[in-house]
């Protein structure tokens, strides 16, 4: 009898312990059954926008299941962010955001979420050049010259940007806190109103995305001075990049996607694997070349943690530095 309920007992542990292991499989395996939401913290029709429905498609193929974007604006991105974070963390409710996500932080004296702690990295899935373009009648030739013209006139020189905290606009007050130069901001509601003006000839210069500001070289209406990655793109081997004049310089927006905090990481696990296969997929690295996008090779949680951390801590001085407030 004793014999008979030890093997009982045994083959109850064993089997638990079996059905323990399986559990994350099991849950990975089941995951996703229903259509998962990918909030955009942007307008529809934006470039983020733009990048996010490329990516869904794809990502709704690896999947299996339809990824729906969700546009939810206001206070900047804080209204979808927050939204996100407050997201029952299942794996359906997901962001995909922008380098306001690490720049918030320091150009607002409150958050309603927290950047780190509320979150679940997915993946970095693009990283978005910018390139310098100046009025055509500025008096310089190259990116030298214009670093010259700026330090000669300390506060008399404008620059239009897409608004408080954009890419724009981080990318012009990054050049001022790393060459020693003073220029003043005139924020716009978007980059098109941005580069009308600089077109122009109400302000001096402007950081803008590579394709639309390439777009205006290639139609002789501004000049092109340099572009903004640590290294030159291929689009435009002629231009250098800022960095080999201000060296360590390096500047540009970024769409990464995460997850409520405390999602279960083998669902995590399941979003990074076939956002990596989607990535790779020729047919949105076709949309990436036409958006001006680098797309990650090998995006993982891991990396994403310490990028956006690395974001916080490079951004924080120079918006400090530029008294950046977000209206």
């Amino acid at each position: 009898m004793i014999p008979s309920l030890y093997r009982l007992g045994a083959s109850l542990i064993c089997a638990g312990a079996l059905l323990a292991t399986a559990t994350p499989a099991a849950a990975d395996a089941g995951y996703p059954a229903k259509p998962i939401r990918l909030v955009v913290p942007y307008a529809a029709g934006g470039p983020t926008d733009t990048f996010a429905r490329a990516l869904a498609a794809g990502w709704s193929r690896q999947l299996k299941a339809q990824i729906v974007i969700e546009n939810r604006t206001g206070a900047g991105t804080l209204v979808g962010t927050e939204y996100v974070s407050k997201a029952t963390p299942d794996g359906y409710t997901l962001l995909l955001t922008t380098v306001a996500h690490a720049v918030n932080p320091s150009i607002h004296d409150a958050l309603p979420y927290r950047t780190i702690e509320d979150f679940a990295p997915v993946g970095l899935a693009a990283r978005a050049p910018l390139v310098l373009v100046v009025n055509k009648k500025l008096p310089v030739g190259n990116l030298k010259e214009f670093i010259a013209y700026l330090k000669a006139h300390p506060g008399q020189v404008n620059y239009s940007s897409a608004g408080v905290g954009s890419a724009p606009h981080l990318g012009a007050e990054l050049l001022n806190y790393m060459s020693n130069t003073k220029t003043v901001h005139v924020p716009y509601r978007g980059s098109a109103p941005a580069m009308a003006d600089l077109i122009g000839g109400h302000v001096a210069f402007m950081f803008d995305s590579a394709p639309t500001g390439l777009a205006q070289v290639r139609a002789g209406t501004v000049k092109l001075l340099a572009t903004t990655m640590a290294a030159r793109l291929p689009q435009t081997p002629d231009a250098p990049a800022v960095a080999e004049v201000v060296p360590g310089y390096e500047a540009y927006t970024w769409n990464a996607v995460f997850a409520p905090a405390n999602t279960p990481p083998e669902v995590i696990r399941k979003l990074t694997d076939t956002l990596g296969a989607t990535l790779k997929e020729p047919a949105l690295q076709a949309k990436a070349v036409d958006l001006g996008l680098q797309l990650e090779a090998n995006p993982t949680p891991q990396a994403l943690a310490q990028f956006v951390r690395a974001e916080i801590a490079k951004w924080k001085p120079v918006a400090v530095a530029a008294n950046m407030k977000a209206d």
